[in-house]
């Protein structure tokens, strides 16, 4: 059986769960506190990340290798399209949530929210908080324009694309820092994926000291 050495709300750890769940891949879950620097966690990555997959007699670290790893050695079912274009604009936008969003929004809202508290780090920078809330609207609006002209965000079919964003937006969801209410198509677009059994593990999560909100685990939200 793999091992994933995770923290659950983050978003790069959810999307190596997504991309195990979807392939079918079982997987034992270890919850790291990476931020103690634990002599063994430090030996698995000396980076001090999370996550880190061992896996077929591997240890690997870093989230966009892992899951580049998992389609090549998992190809079915896929994640990414045949097309080299395709291709393409499915890292783009991997990329996109995984640098951009991550910088603008999630390390704004979630670390500031949550993270600080957890690893001892102190109180929520207000200013930072304000960015992260403003800044999301304006993804939540670039991702209508996607969906607007696609059935998902890099084409017609299902990609890693989706899951690294439904990684990121449902951290954030777990504490309601996403507005809803601000795309119709974005929300229906997220309604798909929350309702794959490979999400279930996801909505199943409880961080102590932060209770998700009701509509977390709800598909009909």
């Amino acid at each position: 059986m793999a091992t994933l050495f995770h923290v659950p709300l983050s978003p790069f750890c959810r999307k190596v769960r997504l991309s195990l769940a979807e392939k079918r891949i079982e997987c034992q879950l270890v919850e790291e506190r990476y931020w103690e620097k634990d002599a063994d966690f430090l030996r698995r990555n000396p980076a001090g990340k999370v996550p880190v997959l061992k896996i077929d007699g591997k240890t690997m670290a870093e989230s966009a290798p892992i899951c580049e790893w998992l389609e090549e050695a998992y190809p079915e079912p896929s994640l990414m399209p045949r097309g080299t274009d395709d291709r393409y604009e499915v890292r783009r936008l991997v990329s996109w949530f995984d640098d951009k969003f991550h910088n603008e929004v999630t390390a704004n809202l979630l670390y500031e929210r949550v993270n600080k508290k957890i690893t001892g780090q102190g109180y929520p920078e207000s200013r930072n908080v304000k960015t992260g809330a403003q800044k999301i609207k304006f993804h939540l609006d670039y991702m209508t324009f996607l969906l607007d002209r696609r059935r998902w965000l890099a084409g017609d079919r299902m990609t890693l694309a989706d899951f690294a964003a439904a990684a990121h937006l449902s951290s954030l969801d777990y504490i309601s820092d996403v507005d809803w209410n601000r795309s119709d198509v974005v929300k229906d677009w997220y309604a798909k994926i929350k309702s794959r059994p490979a999400f279930r593990s996801i909505l199943a999560d409880q961080v102590p000291g932060f209770p998700p909100p009701a509509h977390y685990a709800d598909l009909d939200f």
